[in-house]
């Protein structure tokens, strides 16, 4: 693995022709979540089976959390309160109607890494997946909208509807975009509702969403993992 300042971002780098992201191999991209350390997601690495040469790019969220453990970021602020009071009273928030205060910001951050990133490194788009779980899916997936960046493929891992007055109109120009999307039907944090949301209304503006519900909370399990590793496969062979 190596470290390197791209697009404005921390990024670390894996695979690829040398272990540490080398080669013009294909490349998945994945955002990590709300109170994670930048080298939350890159064991994933190892985990998922991908094409000979790919290269992992794990950016780092810029903003740094004072949660009293570890290297904790985040890609925008999150009113733990609210979640907490949704919580006892057994509320379950509808995200969809919400634009987060700070989306904005990380959003302009993300499209300039995107923008950036090809005169830092030999990079197609065509061959790239783009994604990430939790926070990072969210983004993402307001960046691609945002863009006509011609992707391999979406990433949703423990994601949510959020913004559907912004999100919705944008998505029928991502027509037949791959998405693979997971979801815990126990997930405390982001509802599962509100990934079911997405998923319907991704798959009623055409994108095609591969889908993937299971039993367990917040996390991404080996089962995703592996099914995660064929629609990579699928999407940046050849």
């Amino acid at each position: 693995m190596r470290e390197a300042l791209l697009g404005g971002l921390h990024v670390r780098l894996v695979g690829g022709s040398d272990g540490h992201g080398g080669g013009d191999g294909p490349v998945a991209l994945l955002l990590h979540g709300f109170g994670a350390p930048g080298d939350d997601l890159v064991p994933l690495a190892e985990a998922i089976e991908a094409p000979r040469g790919t290269r992992w790019l794990f950016p780092e969220a810029p903003l740094s959390l004072n949660m009293g453990f570890g290297d904790s970021r985040a890609w925008w602020i999150i009113d733990f309160a609210r979640i907490q009071a949704d919580r006892e009273a057994g509320r379950i928030r509808d995200l969809s109607i919400e634009v987060p205060q700070g989306l904005g910001l990380a959003r302009e951050r993300i499209l300039t890494f995107l923008k950036d990133l090809p005169r830092q490194l030999p990079i197609d788009y065509t061959k790239t997946i783009i994604g990430g779980f939790s926070q990072g899916a969210m983004l993402t997936c307001d960046a691609v909208l945002h863009t006509d960046y011609p992707f391999a493929g979406l990433v949703q891992l423990s994601g949510n509807f959020l913004a559907k007055e912004v999100w919705t109109p944008l998505m029928p120009k991502r027509q037949a975009l791959p998405v693979f999307q997971s979801h815990g039907m126990q997930d405390d944090i982001l509802p599962h509702i509100g990934a079911e949301r997405l998923r319907d209304v991704l798959n009623q503006a055409g994108l095609a969403v591969d889908w993937h519900s299971f039993r367990g909370g917040h996390a991404i399990p080996e089962l995703v993992l592996q099914r995660l590793g064929v629609f990579i496969t699928e999407r940046l062979s050849g």
